[in-house]
C-alpha cells in the first residue's frame, strides 16, 4: 500500500509487514472489522423466508410459529447479559461467546428441521431460535459499543452506518445462500448458523475500545464509507429486481456474490488510507512536526474549564452503578445503571419502543406468511424480505446521518425524528390491512425503512441523554420493551386473528383443524383487522415520543458534545489524518 504523507512520502516495500500491522491495530481497522460483523448480525430479519419451512416440517400452527418469532425477538433484543458481560470482560471474549451461542442455537434448529435429529418439543425450539438470535446481541455490544466509544462526537453517523450493515445483512446472506445451496431454507438455516460465526471468530482480536482522539476530517472519512454501503445496497436492490423478473442459475447468484462481497472490503482500502498519513507522521522527527505545524501537529489535552474538577467530583458520586438512584445527574452526564432505567425519560423511551419497533417485528415476522394469504409465489416473497432488509439499511443510515446534521446544525431534538418514523411506519401497515395489486412491494419498502430509522435513533437518544459510561448495558435494556411489544402484537393478537380465519376457511369446507397438518389462511381478511391494530398502536407510540420531545427540547438546544471536545486530543494535519499514533495503542 502506497500513500503519501505531509512531507510527500509514502509505505516502503520493507515496510509493508510493520504497516501492514499498523493498519491491523488502528481504529479504522476496527470500523471496518465492525461493518463485516454486522454484516452478519441481522439473521433474526431472515425468518420470513426459513418460517415456512420450519411450519411445515414440524406441523406448527400459526401461533405456535409466532411463539417461536417471539423468542426470537426476545433472544435479539434482551442484550443486558451481553452488556453486563463486557462491563467486566475484554471485547475479544465477549464476540467470543456470541459466536458459540450463534452456532448453537441456529445449528440445532437446522438439525430439528432435516430430521437429523428427533423432533423437539415446542419449548426447545423456542430455547435454540432464542439463544441463536441473543447472540446478535454479543456482536452488537462487542463492535458497535466500542465503535461509539471510539468516536463519540460521531455517534449518530456510526450508529447508522452499523446498524445499516445489520440491514443489509439478510439481503446479503440470501445471495450468499442461494450461491452456496441453491433456492433451499433448510441450507438457509445452517448458513445462518455458520456465518456469523465465523466473522466473529476471524476479527475477534481486532475490535477495542481506543483512547479518545479528534480527527478533524472524521465526517468525511464517514461519508466516503456510505458512500459505498449505498453502491451495495442499490446493487443489492437491481439484483433483488432481476431475480423477479428472470430465473437467475447457480453461477449468477455466484457471481453477485463475488461482486458483493467485493465490495463489503472496499473500506478496508478507505481505512488503510487514513492509516498511511498516520504511519508516515509516525516517522517524522519530532522537530520536523514541529515546524511544519507547530499548533496544529502536536497534540494536546484541551484545557478544561474552571469548574471541571466539580464536575468530575458529581460524576464520580452519581455514575456508580447502585448509588444515588434516585438523585440523577443532568440530562447528558453519565447515569448510573438504576438511575437510567428508574427515570421517566428511559420510561417515555421504553413505551414508544415497545409501540414502535414492537408493531414493525410483527410485520417483519409475518411477512413470509403475509404473501403466502396473497397469493404470491415462494420467489416474490423472498423478494419481500429482500427489499425489507435493503429498505432497513436505507432508514439506518438516513436515521443516522440526517438526525445528526439537523441536530449539529439545526438544533433540531433527535427524539422528533423518532415520531416521523413511527407516523410513517402507519401508512406501511394500512397498505397490508387493506391491500390492492402491488401494495405489499410498497408496505416492505415502508415498514423496513421506519423499521430500520428506529434503531439508531433509539441508541443514539440512550448514550446522548444517559452517557457512556455504561453504555453497553443501557442500550442493551432500552431494547427490551421490543421483545414485549412483539409477544402482545405478534402472538397474542395477530397470530390469534391469523388462525381464527384459518379455522373459518376449514370450517366452510367442513373440515377442522385435526384434519390438516398445516393450519393455513388465504385471502386479504387474514391479516386486515391485525394490521389495524398495528397501525393504531404505532400512531399511540408516536404520539408518546412527542413527550418525550418536548421534555428534551432545552437539553438538544445546547451542545451536546461539548465535554468530548473538552477531554479529545485534538491532532489536525496538513492531510486531516490522525497524528497521534500512541492513541491506537
Amino acid at each position: 500500500m502506497v500513500g503519501t504523507s505531509p512531507s510527500g512520502g509514502g509505505v516502503q516495500c520493507h515496510e509493508l509487514f510493520p504497516f501492514a500491522l499498523h493498519v491491523l491495530r488502528g481504529r479504522w481497522f476496527t470500523v471496518f472489522a465492525s461493518f463485516l460483523i454486522m454484516t452478519g448480525a441481522g439473521a433474526t430479519y431472515l425468518f420470513g423466508i426459513y418460517s415456512k419451512q420450519i411450519k411445515a416440517s414440524l406441523g406448527y400452527d400459526q401461533t405456535t410459529l409466532n411463539l417461536m418469532g417471539f423468542f426470537k425477538d426476545l433472544g435479539a433484543n434482551v442484550g443486558v447479559l451481553s452488556g453486563l458481560i463486557a462491563e467486566v470482560t475484554p471485547t475479544w471474549f465477549v464476540l467470543l461467546v456470541g459466536s458459540a451461542m450463534n452456532f448453537a442455537g441456529y445449528f440445532m434448529i437446522w438439525l430439528a428441521v432435516t430430521g437429523k435429529i428427533a423432533k423437539p418439543k415446542v419449548w426447545q425450539m423456542c430455547m435454540y431460535i432464542c439463544i441463536g438470535a441473543n447472540s446478535q446481541n454479543f456482536a452488537n455490544t462487542g463492535a458497535l459499543v466500542t465503535c461509539v466509544k471510539n468516536f463519540p462526537e460521531s455517534r449518530g453517523v456510526m450508529l447508522g452506518l452499523l446498524k445499516g450493515f445489520v440491514g443489509l445483512s439478510g439481503a446479503v446472506m440470501t445471495q450468499l445462500y442461494l450461491a452456496i445451496y441453491g433456492n433451499d431454507a433448510e441450507s438457509l438455516i445452517l448458513l445462518i448458523a455458520w456465518f456469523p460465526a465465523a466473522l466473529s471468530v476471524v476479527f475477534v482480536y481486532t475490535i477495542r475500545t481506543m483512547k479518545l482522539v479528534r480527527q478533524p476530517n472524521e465526517l468525511r472519512v464517514f461519508y466516503h464509507f456510505l458512500y459505498v454501503s449505498i453502491v451495495i445496497a442499490l446493487f443489492l436492490m437491481v439484483v433483488t429486481i432481476l431475480e423477479k423478473q428472470i430465473v437467475f442459475s447457480r453461477t449468477a447468484y455466484a457471481g453477485c456474490s463475488t461482486v458483493i462481497w467485493f465490495m463489503l472490503f472496499v473500506p478496508l482500502f478507505i481505512a488503510a488510507r487514513e492509516e498511511v498519513a498516520t504511519w508516515n507522521l509516525k516517522k517524522l522527527p519530532p522537530s520536523e512536526v514541529t515546524v511544519q505545524t507547530p499548533e496544529a501537529i502536536q497534540p494536546k489535552q484541551v484545557e478544561s474549564p474552571p469548574n471541571s474538577s466539580l464536575n468530575q467530583e458529581k460524576k464520580q458520586e452519581t455514575s456508580n452503578c447502585f448509588a444515588n438512584i434516585f438523585n440523577k445527574p443532568e440530562r447528558g452526564e453519565d447515569y448510573g445503571i438504576l438511575q437510567a432505567l428508574l427515570s421517566i425519560d428511559m420510561l417515555i423511551l421504553f413505551l414508544a419502543t415497545l409501540c414502535g419497533l414492537g408493531a414493525s417485528l410483527t410485520a417483519v415476522d409475518n411477512l413470509g406468511q403475509i404473501g403466502e394469504s396473497l397469493g404470491y409465489p415462494t420467489r416474490t416473497i423472498s423478494s419481500f424480505v429482500s427489499l425489507v432488509s435493503i429498505w432497513n439499511y436505507f432508514g439506518r443510515v438516513f436515521s443516522g446521518f440526517v438526525s445528526e446534521s439537523l441536530l449539529v446544525r439545526y438544533k433540531i431534538p433527535r427524539p422528533l425524528m423518532m415520531t416521523m418514523v413511527l407516523l410513517l411506519s402507519c401508512a406501511g401497515h394500512l397498505l397490508i390491512a387493506f391491500p390492492v395489486p402491488g401494495s405489499v412491494y410498497v408496505a416492505s419498502v415502508i415498514i423496513g425503512f421506519s423499521f430500520g430509522a428506529q434503531l439508531p435513533l433509539l441508541f443514539a437518544i440512550i448514550s446522548e441523554l444517559f452517557g457512556l459510561k455504561y453504555y453497553s448495558t443501557l442500550f442493551n435494556c432500552g431494547q427490551m420493551a421490543s421483545p414485549l411489544g412483539s409477544y402482545i402484537l405478534n402472538v397474542r393478537v395477530t397470530g390469534l386473528l391469523y388462525d381464527r380465519e384459518a379455522l373459518k376457511q376449514l370450517a366452510v369446507k367442513g373440515m377442522n383443524r385435526s384434519s390438516v397438518k398445516e393450519l393455513t389462511c388465504l385471502g386479504s381478511q387474514c391479516y386486515r383487522m391485525s394490521f389495524i391494530i398495528l397501525a393504531a398502536v404505532t400512531f399511540f407510540g408516536a404520539l408518546v415520543s412527542l413527550i418525550l420531545v418536548v421534555r428534551t427540547r432545552t437539553f438538544y438546544k445546547g451542545d451536546i458534545y461539548k465535554k468530548f471536545r473538552e477531554v479529545a486530543l485534538v491532532t489536525t494535519t496538513g492531510t486531516d489524518a490522525d497524528s497521534n499514533p500512541k492513541a491506537k495503542n
